[in-house]
């Protein structure tokens, strides 16, 4: 029986690692589940999956919580705020820690986590992303393991299980195209929250799904790969799929191509994540290839989707402008969401952002660099927009990120 932790308890891929828990009794238990401000859900987890430890990230809802769960017959540990996250991610005899904060957010208590002794599960991109140049050195000091969760990058790696080392030639990153892959690029000024908010084929939470519908998500991935995998970026390409049955491919050196298929379901990857290297037989759907139908291609609109370029153009700089990108992305898409800006201005802010940062561009990052640059990046999207006269900075406050 493996022992987890889970950070992120309350949102799409936490509630997906519980089920997981849930099925598979036997091969996991549970020691500390963190969760951002939903106390209603977390006091749930807690009832029923008995961790040693929780904290909740707000600080004000530890009350809340504290009292929704003051009548069980155990009392676990109850923390609250970013350093009750950070000490769930570290705490107790757990061998794995499933990272499902959404955002920068995670990069703290993964690295809390890192320097535990831990093995990550990763699930949440914007560490990597973000924190790349400070997270690898960590993982190899401390020589834990470090294994993707999400769909694309877990496919990438099951691919790779036998490949020698000098056998990759290229990685294909697959897209579903997001909400508006079959609309027309002179149609996306009228775009609105509910439009971008209607993934095609996943359920996810909120910001991410704005991520899939301008394909930052892709571009993100694609620095991920570039730190998960060392691949330069001139070797990482994207190509849309709109059935999302192909999950990613590998190119070898002999131009072999090896592909992971299944539907589209992040448990499967959590799973392979906590089971690694060994297989658990599900009795999941098995994947029907006749069911599943036609399975297309085609090359990702560069117009449509301006995101994805902005990416590339960030992880080539290197330093700490992948890390100003992540930030201005999460500022700019809450601001989409608040509908304070427009969609397509998610993008041309955050150029704008980038931008300004190449003078300053700190080559080799340390922790500190890289966390100034993240509240330089979400306050310059909050001026950017002033100068805009789209929104007052009295109105919107910098998002929270991991360096709050």
């Amino acid at each position: 029986m493996k022992a987890i932790t889970l950070l992120g308890s309350t949102g799409s891929i936490g509630t997906q690692t519980l089920d997981i828990v849930t099925q598979y009794p036997e091969q996991f238990r549970l020691v500390g589940l963190a969760a951002g401000r939903n106390v209603e859900m977390l006091a749930a987890q807690i009832r029923k999956f008995r961790p040693e430890i929780a904290a909740i990230r707000d600080e004000q809802k530890l009350p809340e919580l504290k009292e929704a769960v003051a009548n069980l017959d155990y009392q676990p540990i109850l923390l609250a705020g970013e350093a009750g996250v950070a000490e769930v991610a570290r705490y107790g005899d757990a061998e794995a820690v499933v990272t499902g904060i959404v955002g920068c957010a995670g990069l703290l208590p993964t690295i809390a986590a890192i320097e535990a002794g831990k093995d990550i599960a990763l699930a949440n991109k914007e560490t990597m992303i973000a924190g790349g140049p400070v997270v690898l050195p960590l993982v190899k000091k401390h020589g834990i393991k470090l294994l993707p969760a999400d769909s694309e990058h877990s496919a990438i790696f099951q691919c790779l299980q036998g490949v020698p080392d000098s056998g990759l030639r290229r990685i294909l990153l697959t897209a579903s195209g997001g909400a508006f892959r079959d609309w027309p690029v002179e149609k996306l000024p009228e775009v609105k929250v509910a439009d971008a908010l209607k993934h095609p084929n996943w359920s996810m939470g909120r910001k991410i799904t704005v991520d899939s519908a301008t394909l930052m998500n892709k571009g993100l991935e694609v620095i991920e790969a570039h730190f998960l995998f060392g691949m330069d970026y001139d070797k990482i390409d994207i190509v849309i799929h709109p059935q999302s049955i192909i999950h990613s491919l590998i190119e070898l050196q002999d131009t072999s191509v090896l592909a992971q298929l299944g539907w589209p379901d992040m448990r499967l990857p959590l799973l392979y994540a906590l089971s690694w290297p060994e297989r658990i037989y599900t009795d999941w759907e098995q994947l029907d290839l006749v069911k599943a139908g036609n399975l297309t291609f085609r090359e990702p609109d560069h117009k449509k989707y301006p995101c994805m370029q902005l990416a590339y153009a960030a992880g080539r700089a290197g330093g700490s402008m992948p890390a100003v990108l992540n930030a201005a992305n999460e500022q700019a898409v809450e601001l989409f969401l608040e509908e304070k800006i427009g969609y397509l201005d998610i993008a041309s802010c955050i150029e704008s952002v980038c931008d300004r940062h190449q003078a300053d561009n700190c080559s080799h990052p340390c922790l500190e660099d890289i966390l100034a640059a993240d509240q330089w990046a979400r306050r310059e999207v909050l001026a950017e927009v002033e100068r805009r006269n789209c929104v007052s900075v009295e109105d919107a406050k910098p998002l929270s990120g991991a360096f709050s």
